[in-house]
């Protein structure tokens, strides 16, 4: 499953006429509202606004600030489309099935984020339970699609920027995997998400690896000019106030978005902690033989070594000595360094 970011505005595509207009035209601020180039998914031009006056930087960042948010409201909607479906309430829910999920994030070419989920409806006691027998795979996509469509975020109200409806993108991938693994499309599509999982910010030429402290480290970023004005845009809105909570200066590198590359739902497999205790196990037991493990600390002492003193403090006495000379001659300190 797929879920994507609406549009902020036209940017540049690869692989066909990119935006072809017969009666051409250009926008309020002189630019052309179509291109009929054709873009090699190499081009720097890619991804990019045809119009950067045009495109909406704020609301690009305010829906990565919310993200987490849409991805929550739209698991509670898909788990309330099944309870609707099959007559259950809301709260009985669980009691018959639990839904989980594994959500890769990617970042397109736009610098927006999308969502590559596996999701998958077990029966209530988890992976290893059978669904019920409503919960077929056709009803899970109809209830995902359903609940994409519907979800609706609003952002606190500013002046500068107003109350904005946040929403995912109008298209939906959902497709069936099948338990046994004999889909035609069941290796492409687990390649597919796995692919995510190891791509970083610089192969999309989304953000950068590392938080920026101040303004002068955006303009010092090596990104592109439409990633650098959503890094400004960021470090702008989390000035204001009224999305102080968002934290969106501490998120700036990340354009905003505030979630992990890679999330699961607890019942979805093993756990990681499950998972750090098996390793530490395998480390423990897999030991070299002839080597000796210490487990145990004790606290020794802190400071110099007796030899180490003796050189610390012939240091501090040639220091105090060129401090000295320096006030008699300044020109003889200037020197010194290269003696």
């Amino acid at each position: 499953m797929t879920l994507t970011a609406p549009s902020f505005g036209p940017v540049h595509r690869a692989g066909e006429l990119c935006r072809p207009r017969r009666d051409g035209g250009t926008c309020e601020h002189g630019r052309p509202v179509g291109c009929n180039a054709v873009h090699d998914p190499a081009e720097p031009d890619v991804g990019q606004p045809l119009c950067p006056d045009c495109y909406d930087y704020a609301a690009h960042v305010l829906w990565h600030a919310h993200a987490g948010k849409l991805w929550d409201r739209f698991v509670i909607g898909v788990r309330r489309q099944l309870a609707t479906a099959v007559g259950l309430t809301q709260s009985r829910f669980r009691d018959h099935a639990r839904l989980s999920f594994a959500r890769v994030a990617e970042y397109q070419r736009r610098a927006a984020v999308h969502v590559h989920a596996v999701v998958r409806l077990d029966g209530p006691a988890g992976p290893d339970d059978e669904p019920p027998a409503w919960g077929t795979a056709d009803r899970l996509i109809d209830a995902v699609r359903a609940s994409a469509r519907r979800v609706l975020v609003r952002t606190p109200y500013s002046r500068a920027v107003g109350e904005l409806a946040l929403r995912w993108g109008v298209q939906v991938d959902a497709r069936p995997l099948r338990v046994d693994g004999t889909g035609p499309d069941d290796d492409a599509v687990a390649a597919y998400v796995a692919k995510y999982v190891t791509k970083g910010a610089s192969e999309t030429g989304a953000g950068i690896d590392h938080k920026v402290t101040t303004w002068d480290d955006i303009e010092a970023a090596a990104v592109s000019d439409h990633v650098r004005t959503l890094m400004r845009t960021c470090w702008r809105l989390g000035g204001l106030p009224e999305y102080a909570p968002l934290h969106l200066r501490t998120w700036a590198h990340t354009l905003g978005y505030r979630g992990h590359i890679l999330t699961k739902s607890r019942a979805y497999s093993t756990t990681y902690a499950a998972l750090r205790a098996d390793r530490a196990e395998h480390v423990g037991l897999d030991t070299v033989p002839g080597t000796v493990t210490d487990a145990h600390w004790r606290y020794v002492g802190s400071g110099h070594t007796p030899g180490a003193a003796l050189i610390a403090a012939g240091i501090a006495d040639d220091l105090a000595r060129g401090r000295e000379l320096a006030r008699e001659d300044p020109g003889l300190w200037a020197v010194m360094p290269s003696e």
